[in-house]
């Protein structure tokens, strides 16, 4: 593996057991089939850098959220790969909904990456009126990130944060949505996030039943295949399949953590 070369992990920390209805924009005549969403973080790490994508729910704020199955949380999962948050250097915050940003006070000595755009929406004068929106931001987490500006690296649109992993600004599902896009030994990696809860919705061209923008999320599908090096290496954000389609990093991880490259 070259320096700039990374590998990369999906860690799931919970998951809810839930109905399609609840997970595509729009009816269609299998709403009330079951369907599971997966909770994850994201890890990768090169020979220089370990960055952590999102930062999840915090097992004191999971406790009050009903239906989720919480299984361990994010920091314990990344010290369980021999992570100690201390050792973090960036952590890349997709976007500020509550599931992704749970546990990012206890990287004490990261450096976050948002993109403007983000920060501003849920700091500004819209997002408090728009309540399907404005239930998904905790404001305990959104007053941390506010209150370590000096930590906080405000992107606009397409940056890289080290050599080999790079930010795109999509939309679509949030105001500053981002995706990610990582250098691996097997080609460019792109962790979509909630740009594609499930993989139905980026190859059947779906949106999820949440969002900001319509268009912003078709030309958010169209954006991440674009950055990805093939259809094999794209990460849906919230899909059970992920631990299905990547192996586990050894067997005790099986069902926890997949090596996506």
């Amino acid at each position: 593996m070259t320096g700039d070369a990374f590998q990369v992990y999906a860690l799931r920390y919970a998951h809810r057991d839930g109905k399609r209805g609840q997970h595509f924009h729009g009816y269609d005549e299998r709403w009330d089939e079951p369907h599971p969403t997966a909770y994850y973080i994201w890890l990768a790490v090169s020979d220089r850098h370990t960055v952590v994508i999102d930062a999840g729910i915090a097992p004191d704020q999971a406790g009050r959220l009903a239906g989720i199955d919480y299984h361990a949380s994010p920091v314990t999962l990344l010290a369980d790969l021999g992570v100690a948050a201390g050792s973090v250097g960036h952590v890349v915050l997709t976007h500020l909904h509550y599931d992704h940003t749970g546990t990012a006070a206890a990287f004490e000595n990261a450096r976050y990456v948002l993109q403007r755009a983000e920060l501003d929406y849920w700091t500004g004068p819209w997002a408090r009126r728009v309540e399907r929106e404005r239930w998904l931001v905790n404001d305990d987490d959104l007053a941390h990130l506010r209150g370590e500006r000096d930590r906080v690296r405000l992107v606009d649109g397409d940056a890289d944060v080290v050599p080999g992993l790079s930010v795109h600004l999509v939309g679509g599902h949030t105001a500053g949505m981002q995706v990610v896009r990582v250098r691996t030994g097997r080609g460019h990696v792109v962790l979509a996030s909630d740009a594609s809860h499930f993989y139905e919705n980026l190859e059947d061209d779906r949106p999820f039943a949440i969002l900001h923008s319509m268009t912003g999320m078709y030309g958010a599908f169209d954006r991440i295949k674009e950055l990805a090096g093939g259809p094999g290496l794209v990460v849906a954000g919230h899909d059970p399949e992920v631990l299905e389609r990547f192996p586990p990093p050894s067997e005790p991880f099986r069902g926890r953590i997949a090596r996506i490259a």
